[in-house]
């Protein structure tokens, strides 16, 4: 039966409309999106919204897990996809990327190859896992951040042919640092079989970086983190990526790894068609202060940030809903605008936005249901309600 939900403000690519109507069919995808005085009939029921705004779910493309769970524990990798899926549609989120690494070759492959089973099955109920990114193993060992040192090795064509080959099409991005030995033959090779390479972890300087960025290289791996930063001589990083015309570049909006400052800095330079927002989030997220493990590495998390012992911000711990309420309340970002940044942006970013990261015809009926302050009502994956209730 196909279900109407009305009486909402919906944020469209193209518009706000008010009093709007969003009609779902009963195979879960968008047949109509529009005012409610021309929305058709349908045969099954009707749901009074009372004027909240029916937004595109939240799509969170760089995520280490969040609620306990660690993604890539290969004892509990099934019900740890589930009880995350679950967890998450809570804060909005419709689908989302697992952002995974290994100490060693081998262990990656393995773990690629049972993800990519599970993601063929599906969960049953929650947020999507939309595929896998690997973040590393190929990183600068300057600019490793929270990534363990001991975890990273020399570039290898052959090792990456192996890794997209176990992934069945799951692997949706990689990062890499610009700068070391053939990072462009990988980007390349990337590039030939549909996933995204993403620069990140990186000390190249401006130049390199420009090169990168002007070719194979799409997406930045959370921007201001991790990488050479921005100085008027030499402006590293930073400034080849407030220089470039196309690149999407993902933000932490959690105020944690980046001042709203720095954050208006980035938006206004790219615009909001091409910030990325995301978590970096960690088994922490959505749970009290602790201890918690990522990479091989304990965290402390004291006051919702997540440290090593030697105090590098180690992941984040907020969610996709926060970073959409900062961009908004603390950046000055229209909401609208915000939602796309959470939504349609990272879609686009994997190439995953022909069938979800908008409210538009045909498209899969993934929606957050949230009021002004982005406190999420009810979350639906394909016309489902997974969160909440109407």
């Amino acid at each position: 039966m196909s279900t109407r939900l009305e009486n909402a403000t919906l944020f469209t690519p193209t518009e706000v409309v008010e009093q709007g109507c969003v009609v779902v069919s009963d195979e879960g995808r968008i047949v109509y999106t529009g005012p409610m005085a021309d929305a058709p009939p349908v045969d099954g029921p009707a749901h009074d919204l009372r004027g909240l705004i029916i937004a595109p779910g939240f799509i969170d493309v760089h995520v280490h897990g969040g609620y306990g769970i660690v993604f890539g524990d290969m004892s509990k990798l099934a019900d740890d996809l589930k009880v995350y899926s679950e967890w998450v549609a809570s804060h909005g989120v419709t689908g989302f990327l697992c952002s995974v690494a290994t100490p060693d070759a081998d262990s990656l492959l393995r773990l690629v190859k049972e993800y990519a089973g599970l993601m063929n099955a599906g969960v049953a109920r929650g947020a999507e896992p939309l595929g896998l990114h690997l973040e590393g193993p190929y990183l600068s060992k300057e600019k490793p951040g929270a990534f363990n040192p001991a975890w990273l090795r020399d570039v290898s064509l052959e090792e990456v042919e192996a890794l997209v080959d176990a992934g069945e099409g799951w692997i949706r991005q990689m990062t890499l640092a610009a700068e070391l030995p053939l990072t462009r033959e990988i980007a390349e090779l990337l590039r030939r079989r549909g996933v995204v390479a993403a620069m990140g972890h990186t000390n190249a300087d401006y130049d390199t970086a420009t090169a990168a960025l002007r070719g194979v290289f799409t997406h930045v791996t959370h921007t201001f983190n991790a990488q050479r930063g921005f100085h008027h001589r030499e402006p590293g990083v930073f400034g080849a990526i407030l220089a470039s015309d196309e690149v999407t570049a993902e933000l932490i909006a959690d105020t944690v790894h980046v001042h709203p400052g720095a954050m208006k800095v980035l938006v206004r330079c790219l615009g909001t068609d091409r910030v990325v927002l995301i978590t970096d989030a960690m088994a922490g997220a959505g749970l009290a202060d602790g201890r918690y493990e990522l990479v091989g590495y304990e965290v402390t998390v004291k006051d919702g940030c997540a440290t090593l012992a030697n105090g590098t911000i180690a992941g984040g711990t907020g969610t996709m809903e926060l970073c959409v309420r900062n961009v908004n309340q603390k950046v000055g970002v229209p909401l609208v605008e915000a939602v796309k940044m959470g939504s349609l942006n990272p879609a686009r970013s994997m190439r995953l936005a022909d069938r979800v990261g908008s409210i538009a015809v045909g498209k899969d009926a993934n929606l957050a249901i949230i009021d002004a302050d982005v406190k999420v009502h009810a979350t639906l994956v394909k016309g489902r309600v997974v969160y909440g209730s109407l």
